[in-house]
């Protein structure tokens, strides 16, 4: 069990398992200049699948999250989905991507044991799409949703990032087409994890904000902190029901004290938050050949010491050196 001493556990885990990125959103990397991660650093397949096992036969996790950089880039990624849909227990199993890849990937990676996906997808404009991201790319966002919306890869949740003076007054509009299109919408608030440590407090659009913009055209109700339960995003019921649209507000509401996520980067660091500034590595172990117990305990260990928040509220906060693309969202 990875508990730690506020008594939390991890029983969600979030798996990186590339830096690399076919888009260069603004929020997240310069659009050039950032250093990968070289490919002796990366995790290989076996590697990857060896420490889920351990996670899930061993530690108590229960659902596997892949994510990247853009985890579609990782050559070996159906394999890796199959072979943990073979595990005992069988973790629930989802991906977070941008879609550019999931038109042709997506029928695969169900077939494969893949349950859910969920998408980036900051606009419905692609000329702002184009800003943000910095690639041309919008078209092959939505029909990579469509795809896996067909393949059953449900339900697909949409993630929207809300940017000042670009995107700022979408949120009814992205809502609307979420409904029609069937997908489930969250928007998260802009957090510090860029590399370039560009993100200010100040003028981000925070949750308020997001929740007045979708209030002009909707009527939600707060679905309820039962029914959230550890998931991030808090959820309002819209108009009566039944779709509704979640919020992370990683930032001006934290959810800590019910977290119960342990992260793997695509190098094979233990992170015990997404602003964590230490790491346990148990690449260094794997390949030292410790045993399955010796990595479990290291893991144990590194949980047993994550903190009792983000500190994001704190005024002396600092950014994490490494990267979104690099810790896994």
């Amino acid at each position: 069990m990875l508990i730690d001493t506020f008594g939390r556990v991890a029983t969600d885990l979030r798996v990186s398992l590339t830096d690399r990125c076919n888009l260069r959103c603004t929020y997240c990397m310069p659009e050039e200049g950032l250093q990968w991660l070289a490919k002796p650093d990366l995790l290989t397949d076996d590697e990857i699948v060896r420490l889920i096992r351990i996670a899930v036969t061993d530690l108590g996790v229960t659902e596997v999250r892949f994510t990247g950089g853009e985890p579609l880039l990782r050559p070996g990624l159906v394999g890796i989905v199959e072979r943990c849909a073979a595990l005992e227990p069988r973790p629930r199993m989802s991906l977070t991507t941008n879609g550019i890849g999931l038109k042709r990937t997506a029928t695969a990676l169900k077939a494969a044991g893949l349950d859910r996906v969920n998408v980036s997808l900051d606009t419905l404009r692609p000329d702002v799409f184009k800003t943000l991201t910095r690639r041309d790319r919008h078209r092959d966002v939505l029909d990579g949703m469509a795809a896996a919306r067909d393949a059953g890869l449900v339900p697909v949740k949409v993630n929207a990032v809300l940017m000042p003076g670009l995107n700022d007054d979408e949120a009814p509009d992205l809502l609307a087409w979420a409904i029609e299109e069937g997908y489930e919408l969250r928007f998260i608030e802009q957090m510090p994890l860029d590399a370039q440590h560009g993100w200010k407090r100040d003028g981000m659009i925070t949750a308020g904000d997001i929740l007045e913009s979708l209030r002009t055209r909707f009527a939600l109700t707060p679905e309820g902190a039962d029914e959230r339960g550890s998931a991030p995003a808090e959820r309002w019921v819209v108009d009566g029901g039944p779709h509704t649209v979640g919020v992370i507000a990683s930032v001006t509401r934290p959810f800590c004290r019910a977290c119960d996520r342990t992260r793997l980067t695509a190098d094979g660091q233990v992170r015990t938050c997404l602003f964590a500034t230490e790491e346990t590595d148990l690449r260094a172990a794997l390949r030292s050949d410790a045993g399955d117990v010796e990595v479990a305990e290291l893991w144990k260990k590194a949980m047993w010491g994550k903190k009792a928040g983000s500190g994001l509220d704190d005024p002396s906060f600092l950014q994490p050196d490494r990267p979104m693309s690099a810790i896994g969202g």
